[in-house]
């Protein structure tokens, strides 16, 4: 068996790969371009979340739960697309250190559903400005019809085959007025 050593890269390891075959056609461009823009939206807020010790998946809890007051924990696993266990750590975490608090529903007394606190709302409020800052930069790069190819794209890219009650609620009112 030949001897390889994976932690010493070949020189010309930070040189791309040249597009061949059927590569040739793949969108290697935007591919990166979205997986470098992912990574430094989620990391201005993720600094910050780190000196809660929270990471990205409180980060995408407190927002969705922010964003949809009273939303049930179904729907908020099927937004997140995560498995009960995992959500339960996190949620946990936020209810015990008052970033959130769970309500029985008035309907359905099994229902757990799921409001910001002020502290959460502050911490939500210090994310999402950290990420419009950086949505506002970029956009101010653009002419100001731009924007709304951005978000035309975006929307495009999301899979609606499957949509949660979430993005229903999004495209429906995306649908009604042309505009969120």
């Amino acid at each position: 068996m030949p001897d390889i050593n994976f932690a010493t890269p070949s020189q010309d390891a930070a040189e791309p790969r040249p597009a061949a075959g059927d590569g040739g056609n793949l969108r290697w461009d935007i591919i990166e371009l979205l997986f470098f823009a992912y990574r430094d939206f989620v990391g201005d807020p993720d600094q910050e979340l780190e000196a809660f010790g929270f990471g990205r998946a409180h980060h995408r809890v407190m927002h969705f739960v922010y964003r949809y007051p009273g939303l049930k924990v179904a729907d908020l696993l099927d937004v997140l697309r995560i498995t009960k266990q995992s959500l339960g750590r996190v949620l946990k975490q936020l209810l015990d250190e008052g970033y959130i608090v769970q309500k029985t529903g008035d309907n359905d007394r099994r229902q757990r559903l799921l409001y910001a606190t002020p502290k959460g709302e502050a911490l939500v409020q210090k994310l999402a400005g950290l990420q419009t800052t950086r949505i506002t930069k970029a956009l101010a790069e653009l002419a100001p019809q731009d924007a709304e190819t951005v978000k035309r794209f975006l929307r495009a890219m999301i899979d609606r085959d499957d949509p949660d009650k979430v993005l229903e609620t999004i495209f429906a009112n995306v649908n009604q007025d042309g505009k969120e």
